[in-house]
């Protein structure tokens, strides 16, 4: 099982940055690819960002995000961190937005943080 907790949304203004922060626990020698989701209200979650956890972190964007949205891990000294800066922030990208991680026959799910881009 692997255990996942996200943090870091909240509120910003149309251009302003955010970084969320997730926080993997648990059986994380089983996660080949950690990523961030989202969800609007009333649409399907979608893909926002993935990181490969071996090697040099390979990392894939959604168009919508590419160069304003940037992925990294954190996986020294016992940490077992992922990230998204988010900068230039628009009202399209407000959503809850998911970590998450895929292991060989599973995939794993944080609880969601809100993200409201508004003026």
């Amino acid at each position: 099982q692997v255990q996942l907790v996200e943090s870091g949304g909240g509120l910003v203004q149309p251009g302003g940055s955010l970084r969320l922060s997730c926080a993997a626990s648990g059986s994380i020698f089983s996660i080949n690819v950690m990523g961030w989701y989202r969800q609007a209200p009333g649409q399907q979650r979608e893909l926002v960002a993935t990181i490969t956890s071996g090697g040099i972190g390979r990392t894939n964007y959604a168009d919508s995000v590419k160069g304003r949205f940037t992925i990294s891990r954190d996986n020294d000294n016992a940490k077992n961190m992922v990230y998204l800066e988010m900068n230039s922030l628009r009202p399209e990208d407000t959503a809850v937005y998911y970590c998450n991680a895929k292991a060989t026959l599973s995939a794993y799910w944080g609880q969601g943080t809100q993200v409201t881009v508004s003026a």
